[in-house]
């Protein structure tokens, strides 16, 4: 990496290479017709799942969330259902979806592979738990 590229911002830090993850993932889930926020999506709704839960637990807003959930959601991958109340929607993974999460799983093994190979298996694992810290913190951060 250039030195002039280098930034003191950990969000601009954290977010390239997110993004240089990303591609890694993508390109081997691509096979499955699936995206690493698709796949992410999937292996997040076992059971049906109130939308509001879903986007939590993914880290994401609602509004995102809908906008990706609309692909799942018409390759008959998730359906959505109604809550006890009316106004719940619930997410739920079909029985097409998890036939495409059990096509994508070796595929999604493989990117994980590559990166553990590429940056070294006990760094990967410092980094996830490094990852978990700060994203404890910020939730906690949040409720103050």
């Amino acid at each position: 990496m250039d030195p002039t590229d280098s930034s003191p911002c950990t969000c601009f830090r954290l977010r390239r290479a997110a993004r240089r993850l990303s591609q890694i993932y993508d390109t081997h889930l691509a096979p499955a017709g699936l995206s690493l926020n698709a796949y992410s999506i999937l292996r997040r709704a076992p059971q049906p799942r109130l939308l509001g839960d879903l986007a939590e637990a993914l880290g994401m807003d609602r509004t995102t969330l809908t906008r990706n959930l609309k692909p799942l959601l018409q390759a008959g991958w998730l359906q959505e259902q109604r809550g006890q109340d009316a106004r719940q929607r619930l997410i739920a993974i079909t029985p097409a979806g998890k036939a495409c999460l059990r096509r994508a799983r070796p595929l999604w093994q493989r990117a994980q592979h590559e990166v553990e190979a590429t940056f070294g298996p006990a760094p990967t694992a410092r980094l996830n738990t490094l990852l978990d810290t700060l994203d404890h913190a910020l939730d906690a951060g949040d409720r103050t």
